[in-house]
């Protein structure tokens, strides 16, 4: 186990398909504002510089295309949740 929760940060890197927002913004008609302002949650990745295993929050930043006009782009929305397999690692650091 030791040796996989270095890898498990890697999941962070799903978050850097939000950058595709810059380029390609959701539709403000769109709903899900809410969840989108979570993509800022993605800057929490950067603890897993410190923190083994806690850059996996960085796929919190993909939120920031949740419920895109396009497929393609909602679908790497959908899998910011992934973001979640870090908080553990970040809380056991915190506590």
């Amino acid at each position: 186990m030791e040796k996989l929760i270095p890898l498990i940060g890697l999941i962070g890197l799903i978050g850097l398909a939000g950058l595709a927002g810059i380029k390609s913004p959701v539709a403000r008609s769109r709903p899900g504002a809410a969840i989108r302002l979570l993509g800022i949650l993605g800057l929490a990745g950067l603890s897993g510089i410190w923190i083994p295993g806690a850059g996996a929050m960085g796929a919190f930043g993909a939120l920031g295309l949740w419920n895109h006009q396009s497929e393609r782009l909602a679908l790497w929305g959908r899998l910011g949740w992934a973001g979640l397999f870090g908080v553990p690692f970040a809380l056991a650091a915190v506590v």
